[in-house]
């Protein structure tokens, strides 16, 4: 029993080493662009349309936050690739702590307000903007 609960004391405490690291990469990509911080704790959910990271074609990666509304969801919204979905199970909920694996680059964004929206590749190509109209939904 004992060391059960080492293995997850130094579970938690990797998770929380590498939320702190990701909140300064964070508010390093929110202060380059002057706007303000607002915090995605890793185990918050996103909508992210999993469907479009499988494959081969997992480029560029396009993400949107909506404002806050719940206290269980950053309303962030990332998928992958051009094809796009208007069906309502386009996008699923998963914990941010997943994107560590799924697609580690999109955590450096999730510290900007909503409003915001990114989108990069993999060939360093990068655009951050603010969009007004996402705070309309």
């Amino acid at each position: 029993m004992k060391l059960e609960i080492n293995k997850i004391y130094k579970m938690d405490s990797k998770l929380r080493k590498l939320e702190e690291e990701i909140i300064v990469k964070q508010k390093m990509v929110c202060n380059r662009y002057g706007t303000a911080y607002l915090a995605s704790p890793l185990g918050k959910l996103i909508g992210v349309a999993i469907e479009t990271f499988k494959g081969g074609n997992s480029m560029p990666v396009n993400g949107l936050r909506h404002p806050v509304e719940s206290g269980r969801s950053a309303n962030w919204y990332i998928g992958a690739g051009v094809n796009y979905s208007e069906a309502n199970d386009f996008f699923k909920p998963m914990h941010i702590s997943h994107l560590v694996e799924l697609c580690p680059q999109a955590l450096h964004y999730l510290g900007l307000p909503p409003g915001w929206r990114f989108l990069f590749d993999d060939k360093q190509y990068e655009d951050v903007w603010y969009d007004k109209q996402l705070l309309n939904i």
